[in-house]
């Protein structure tokens, strides 16, 4: 494993591979993404083709895929707390040997990718009862299962900065800021509701709960495992830590509809804008992978082009 990490080169100045383990990649949209073969799997929406990966040579500048996914977890914000399913994050990085910030690449269709979930309670529990005359009039109107239920859903809002490579295996660091916001779903709400947006968004900085475990794997560039030390591909496997953040704000709903008034009555019985310290996220059990060429200087000055080709070649 020591000589496969070692010419894995995933830092700007070729530090270890694990330390990077703890961003994630992204590349086709959510709506067309590939299955990939063998132990290119993680990786199925790593930007190989994006012009920066691409142009990346091997030599000073080196690019990879990483992915973090998490099956479960929750979110608390303010006083109401959301069960979370299936959460994808995925970015590619490119590492500079010039020793400048690592280049974090965003697939077109956002970074994260989430199941919604189902707010407890409902649109009864999340703004009913009120003593403003047209909530009260949509709290009455609420007459079944279909028109209560609200769906939330985390989405980019841009893409994750301040990557931090020693976090990586370490514990209670943020690993990266993630900026995401919350899209609230109902019949009765704009379909433009949002807990946080673009420009004011929910900044999450996940880290380690608890010390992951390392393993390194080598594969064939279409995927296939391959344990000697001369294999095409390296893969750096981080799991079994859960990975938590308690540090973000969170704002106000924004453009639920009624001018202002439903974003008032959300925010009102959620308790929202919440400060630092009274919200948090946990991911269950969050498996990270790294993946990228075993000896990028060798594929020089081609090392972006030859980790398209191989991502193409898993393609199922």
């Amino acid at each position: 494993m020591r000589r496969r990490s070692a010419r894995l080169r995933i830092t700007a100045v070729g530090a270890g591979a694990a330390l990077a383990a703890l961003l994630s990649v992204g590349s086709a949209s959510a709506d067309t993404t590939p299955q990939l073969a063998g132990d290119w799997a993680p990786f199925s929406r790593c930007p190989v083709d994006d012009p920066a990966m691409l142009a990346a040579d091997g030599s000073s500048d080196v690019a990879q895929c990483i992915s973090s996914h998490s099956t479960s977890g929750t979110m608390k914000l303010g006083n109401t707390t959301v069960p979370t399913g299936n959460a994808d994050l995925q970015i590619g990085i490119i590492s500079h040997n010039s020793g400048a910030p690592a280049t974090l690449v965003a697939p077109s269709g956002g970074a994260l990718v989430a199941d919604s979930a189902d707010i407890p309670g409902g649109l009864l529990g999340l703004m009913c009862p009120s003593k403003v005359p047209v909530i009260s009039s949509i709290c009455d109107g609420i007459t079944n299962s279909t028109l209560n239920r609200v769906t939330a859903t985390m989405v980019s809002a841009g893409a994750p900065t301040n990557f931090s490579l020693p976090a990586g295996i370490g514990t209670g660091q943020p690993m990266m800021t993630i900026p995401v916001k919350i899209k609230l779903s109902n019949p009765f709400l704009a379909s433009t509701c949002t807990i946080g947006t673009d420009s004011n968004p929910i900044l999450l900085k996940p880290g380690n709960d608890s010390a992951p475990s390392l393993a390194a794997q080598g594969f064939d560039g279409n995927g296939t495992p391959d344990s000697t030390i001369g294999s095409a591909m390296t893969r750096i496997a981080i799991t079994g830590a859960d990975q938590s953040d308690s540090t973000f704000a969170v704002p106000g709903a924004s453009n639920c509809g009624l001018l202002g008034a439903i974003d008032l009555a959300v925010d009102l019985k959620t308790g929202i804008p919440a400060s630092s310290g009274t919200n948090k996220v946990v991911l269950n059990s969050a498996s990270t992978y790294l993946g990228g060429l075993t000896a990028p200087g060798v594929a020089a000055p081609n090392d972006g082009s030859t980790l398209s080709q191989y991502w193409h070649s898993a393609v199922q």
